[in-house]
């Protein structure tokens, strides 16, 4: 069966991106349903998938990255507002075959973020 991973790189310290809270979401009819939330541990990962077997079935998903208080966190005075640039990340991609293995990385920095399908 397929699963769902993830992790967050902080590329403007080159490190995991730790502590981020991480929603994952099913739309169906347009309509959000939360199915997991989790925290990521010290490697930026989630210690288990977000979703596997049973639970990954083919669709359109949502992952809701909360990256905004982990920049706040670090205190960056340089970055730190009353109104953060990046405050949640959201992702939303399809899933063509629950067979397969879905891995989604966040790449991010207090001003921009990027992913891709990883493997």
């Amino acid at each position: 069966m397929g699963k769902l991973t993830t992790h967050i790189l902080d590329t403007t310290r080159g490190t995991p991106g730790q502590g981020i809270h991480v929603s994952l979401y099913r739309i169906e009819n347009e309509q959000r349903t939360l199915l997991r939330q989790m925290i990521t541990n010290d490697d930026g990962r989630c210690d288990e998938p977000l979703a596997s077997d049973e639970a990954l079935q083919t669709g359109v998903y949502e992952l809701l990255f909360a990256v905004g208080p982990y920049f706040d966190a670090r205190e960056e005075q340089a970055v730190k507002q009353d109104i953060r640039f990046l405050d949640d990340v959201l992702i939303r991609f399809g899933v063509p075959d629950a067979e397969q293995h879905y891995h989604v990385p966040l790449l991010i920095t207090p001003f921009s973020y990027s992913t891709y399908r990883g493997s």
